[in-house]
């Protein structure tokens, strides 16, 4: 698989609402963390940093050395009503810079990682997990239900039409990342206009990655899992 030079600085975006804010890595999709603040959201951001390393390794990719402790905060970006409810939903300047045919590459195995690692931790998640504190929480196949039907609502901000996805459907909801992947391996080709509700590749690309991830160590972290 194709993955970018290893760089010195690993290029970070700060989306900051008023109660939460978000650290993602621009280059590297799925490597997003919450806090309360700019400072929190970057020190979960440097601590995920192995975590998220695991995930490349099964796919065979590689974070640059020290990225941890090269994180640049490179763009701040005014969050919503999304990013308070817990989602990175700011479209960075950086995410609509055209993408090399290389860079595209990388943007669709970041992602099929992502779902690697989802289906790998759906598998050895119990079917009940630890509730919160008020009892509140999914268990592991609404959980998944969640998920793959919000991946659907984002391929659609991507320009793809997957159809409605019918309990236990597993073939359609495979087609669906077929066509993602493709996609975003032909983001060279792509042409992004800022005036439309659609998303540019890069940000469709680290939205799903993030939002896979993020479930995937929340089953982690509820059914004690490593």
């Amino acid at each position: 698989m194709v993955e970018p030079a290893a760089e010195s600085v690993v290029a970070v975006a700060i989306e900051t609402g008023p109660r939460r804010a978000f650290a993602s890595a621009l280059d590297w999709p799925g490597w997003s963390r919450s806090g309360r603040d700019e400072d929190a959201a970057v020190e979960a951001l440097a601590g995920s940093a192995n975590r998220y390393f695991e995930i490349l390794v099964a796919a065979g990719l590689a974070l640059p050395p020290g990225a941890a402790t090269a994180l640049e905060v490179t763009e701040r970006l005014e969050g919503s009503a999304t990013t308070d409810m817990g989602a990175p939903g700011a479209i960075a300047a950086h995410d609509g810079l055209p993408c090399t045919p290389e860079e595209a590459s990388h943007l669709a195995a970041c992602v099929e990682a992502s779902w690697a690692f989802f289906d790998a931790t759906v598998e050895r998640t119990p079917a009940e997990l630890r509730k919160g504190p008020r009892g509140g929480g999914r268990d592991r196949d609404a959980m998944v239900d969640h998920v793959e039907g919000a991946e659907r609502a984002y391929a659609r901000k991507i320009g793809l039409r997957p159809p409605p996805f019918a309990p236990g459907d597993r073939e359609s909801r495979l087609a669906a990342r077929l066509e993602i992947a493709a996609l975003l391996r032909r983001a060279a080709e792509i042409e992004w206009d800022p005036g439309t509700a659609g998303w540019p590749p890069r940000y469709a690309a680290r939205r799903i990655a993030w939002h896979r991830v993020d479930h995937a160590w929340e089953m982690q972290d509820k059914s004690a899992i490593a």
